[in-house]
């Protein structure tokens, strides 16, 4: 085995999770096909979900000084992110290409292995492991591991040569972004409405615009050559009467409307993740969240595997956690696609919706539906109204001073929290010793109306999400069961 793990494709999927593997103790090698950043931001900024990821993670400090916003969109109409309970609102300055420099910097010091210009050409799995063959700047090389995980983007070719279904829609209309300078273009939000399609404009800084062009009956092109800045202009100045030609443009793309999704995230030795497994509208720039979510879904999971201290069977709750996850993200792109792509036959669902919006409940449903924040998992028996939900912010006092939720899962460990001051609790743990933390806490530090109130004890993965839970009227099962779900059989010489 060259390593127990071969990423490919370093977008922020990958990136993340080599970084996740690497906290998990294990050898990754992310191989990607461009001999360096394309430079292209397909992606900008994050949905709250994924800042309270790269807060857990201690990533935020490297994006250095960010702008936060608690207001979102359904298909251009507004949805309000503070009405959930969270420490963190969305982020929409941060091109992907920062995201895959800071990204990059976090791997390369974590000791992962990043080698460019690697295409991938074949790849065999069996029952030990998988045969990759690539395509370098020297000529063919091979490497095996363990596992393969393909987070190589919407045309995978992971996805292609391991045979995985690919079920869904075909795109039927084809539409435009572009990062163009040297013009003003005067900002358009989404919602706007425009004769004959959408047109989308947003300032990036140091005069910079990006545009999305949606002009209706645009059919889908196989195109032989790149896409030119000329056709996207002509698109443009027919929808908004602006002649945009003159612009200097930094990077143009072609984009449709497909919906598909791979009918099983692993297969064997192989998995998949981010746009790999499925494809959808741009719509709140959720596919890139998504993918790193994906990530830290299965990095902990994967390392633990790998690293032999627990069974393959954990990584069945990958594609039973991640899948539904994907089809709901496919639901809410598509619908809301049908809201700002479909012409004025749409205008009083759109009016309807908006009104409904403004009631309490159905706002706080859109809101956690495109956020993340209502993602909850199917962890174990049990009736605390935590439990499978994320773990929510919470400033604790400890032994040696003051930490936070977040700070504890900067190492990407198991937490068992201790807020009621269980003496029990480390004696039913030690066997995971090597795997969990045990953190007592203060419990008059957790205001009343706070999320853990009433809670004596939490048992957190590494992904943030809550896995056993236990209060004064919700024992549930049992501690080392759960222990034993999540993070393999105890280790004896631990317990001992």
């Amino acid at each position: 085995m060259d390593a127990p793990v071969i990423v490919v494709g370093a977008g922020p999927t990958g990136l993340m999770l080599a970084g996740e593997l690497r906290l998990g103790g294990v050898e990754v090698i992310l191989v990607d096909r461009l001999p360096r950043p394309s430079g292209e931001s397909r992606g900008l900024g994050f949905t709250p979900r994924t800042m309270e990821i790269l807060d857990q993670r201690g990533l935020l400090p490297r994006y250095g000084p960010i702008v936060t916003s608690s207001l979102g969109h359904f298909g251009g109409i507004p949805v309000d992110f503070g009405v959930l309970d969270g420490a963190h609102f969305s982020v929409k300055d941060v091109p992907q290409h920062r995201t895959e420099a800071v990204l990059g910097d976090w791997i390369t010091e974590l000791g992962a292995e990043l080698r460019r210009g690697r295409e991938v050409v074949g790849l065999a799995a069996d029952d030990e492991g998988v045969t990759v063959e690539l395509q370098g700047p020297d000529g063919p090389e091979r490497l095996r591991a363990a596992y393969l995980v393909g987070c190589d983007g919407g045309r995978s070719t992971v996805r292609k040569l391991a045979g995985f279904d690919f079920p869904g829609s075909a795109a039927t209309m084809e539409m435009y972004l572009a990062d163009v300078a040297d013009c003003e273009v005067r900002p358009r939000p989404i919602g706007e409405s425009v004769a004959g399609g959408m047109a989308m404009s947003v300032p990036l800084g140091d005069g910079v615009h990006r545009i999305i062009v949606c002009e209706r009956g645009n059919k889908p092109k196989h195109r032989d050559q790149p896409l030119e800045f000329a056709e996207v202009a002509a698109a443009w100045n027919r929808l908004t009467h602006q002649d945009i030609s003159g612009a200097t443009p930094v990077w143009i793309s072609a984009f449709g409307n497909a919906a598909r999704q791979v009918t099983e995230y692993r297969r064997g030795r192989v998995l998949l993740a981010g746009d790999a497994a499925h494809i959808h509208l741009p719509a709140g720039g959720q596919g890139m969240n998504t993918g790193i979510q994906d990530a830290v879904n299965l990095g902990w999971k994967l390392a633990a595997v790998a690293r032999g201290s627990a069974p393959q069977t954990l990584l069945d709750s990958y594609h039973e956690e991640r899948h539904p996850v994907g089809e709901r993200l496919l639901m809410n792109t598509q619908a809301q696609g049908l809201l700002y792509l479909s012409g004025s036959e749409v205008q009083p669902l759109r009016d309807v919706l908006g009104e409904l919006v403004g009631i309490e409940e159905v706002g706080r449903h859109l809101a956690g539906m495109i956020s993340g924040l209502d993602i909850r998992y199917r962890v174990g028996p049990g009736s605390h109204p935590l439990l499978g939900g994320r773990m929510p912010h919470q400033e604790l006092a400890v032994a040696d001073g003051r930490t936070s939720t977040a700070a504890l899962l900067h190492r990407a460990r198991g937490v068992l929290l201790d807020l009621a001051g269980d003496t029990g609790l480390r004696g039913a743990a030690a066997g995971w010793a090597d795997r969990v933390d045990l953190v007592t806490a203060t419990p008059t530090d957790i205001p009343d109306d706070a999320p853990l109130a009433d809670t004596a004890a939490l048992l957190v993965r590494p992904d943030g999400h809550i896995a056993w839970a236990a209060g004064p009227d919700t024992a549930g099962e049992a501690l080392p069961t759960a222990l034993e779900r999540w993070f393999g059989p105890a280790s004896a010489a631990v317990a001992a």
